[in-house]
């Protein structure tokens, strides 16, 4: 039997998986490449790699976006209606998008959420005591693995003809987020057990915390809609001064304001608090960096959070291709 918190999230189940509605039957490219847009950035890299030459995506959401906030313009919806195909993370990370991704999708075009599978994958997918969905699946390789997979089946379905490309791209690129997955795992593990702790602005790290081990606290929730209270505030300042954490974090693509009341709080009970740097939560890098892609966001987090908790982790991290340049803040 579901639990109370599966029963009132299920009609969001529902609707997500209603979105992902089967193209026509004589729907096929009509030529190459074909338009595939997208939303977020994270979604955006993994079609470009499955889809390779076949596919020209267009990602709707840019560097230091927050897809909490995202309102869609004229010009996205234009994108989406002109798309072949749709890709979306779905967990209700593009709330304000809902109406239109709806509208796209009763037009007939396939509409697919990323997320599809683990929604199938029973206690896969977090969500708080107010039963509102942790979309953030993107933070643990192992279910951006998933999430792969998903596209490149999708695009078979799509586009038959070349279904062992896309299966041969997935299939390469598994193996380096799995590469990236144990990186991760042997990352964290080496920071101090007592300095294992992540603090940042939202609470877009739980399923890093859950896949690699580390504690995980935000200021804000799981949507930056929210807002973070005083009390909130003043019980995570005595959270950092009673186990004597080194280090918060802010995100690209949140307001630093809220961390760093934390680091002046701290300060004002004599406790020394920096911000270890900046990451990646809902939103890449810049294109045409390495920190542009979801491999390399991973990768700058967790080669920055580990150094700045006290860990052990190679200069340029786990491929050699971050910069050399100290990430954090003084």
């Amino acid at each position: 039997m579901l639990g109370k918190g599966y029963r009132l999230v299920l009609p969001l189940i529902v609707a997500v998986l209603l979105l992902a509605v089967a193209a026509p039957s004589d729907a096929a490219p009509q030529k190459y490449p074909y338009r595939i847009t997208t939303t977020v950035g994270m979604i955006t890299d993994i079609v470009r790699v499955v889809g390779g030459e076949h596919v020209e995506v267009v990602g709707l959401m840019k560097e230091g976006v927050d897809p909490h906030l995202y309102k869609p313009t004229r010009g996205d919806l234009k994108h989406l209606m002109r798309a072949d195909v749709v890709f979306y993370n779905g967990l209700m990370l593009e709330g304000k998008m809902g109406d239109v991704l709806v509208k796209v999708a009763r037009s007939g075009k396939p509409v697919h959420p990323v997320t599809e599978l683990l929604l199938e994958d029973d206690g896969y997918i977090m969500n708080t005591e107010q039963d509102h969905y942790d979309p953030h699946v993107w933070m643990d390789v192992s279910g951006w693995v998933v999430a792969t997979q998903v596209v490149a089946s999708k695009l078979s379905e799509f586009d038959p003809s070349h279904a062992e490309d896309y299966k041969t791209n997935a299939e390469d690129y598994v193996k380096q987020l799995r590469a990236l997955d144990a990186y991760a795992k042997k990352s964290i593990a080496s920071i101090p057990e007592k300095q294992r702790v992540l603090i940042t602005a939202h609470d877009a790290f739980n399923y890093f915390g859950r896949a690699y081990g580390i504690e995980v606290r935000g200021i804000q929730g799981l949507s930056t809609e929210s807002e973070a209270g005083v009390k909130d505030l003043n019980a995570l300042v005595n959270y950092i001064v009673e186990n004597n954490i080194s280090a918060v974090f802010v995100e690209s693509s949140v307001a630093d304001k809220n961390v760093r009341a934390l680091v002046e709080g701290a300060q004002a009970q004599d406790h020394d608090v920096r911000i270890g740097g900046t990451l990646f939560s809902d939103a890449m890098g810049q294109p045409g960096t390495y920190q542009g892609t979801y491999i390399g966001m991973l990768d700058h987090n967790t080669t920055l959070i580990t150094r700045a908790l006290g860990g052990d982790v190679p200069e340029g991290g786990f491929q050699g291709k971050l910069p050399q340049e100290n990430h954090e803040e003084k």
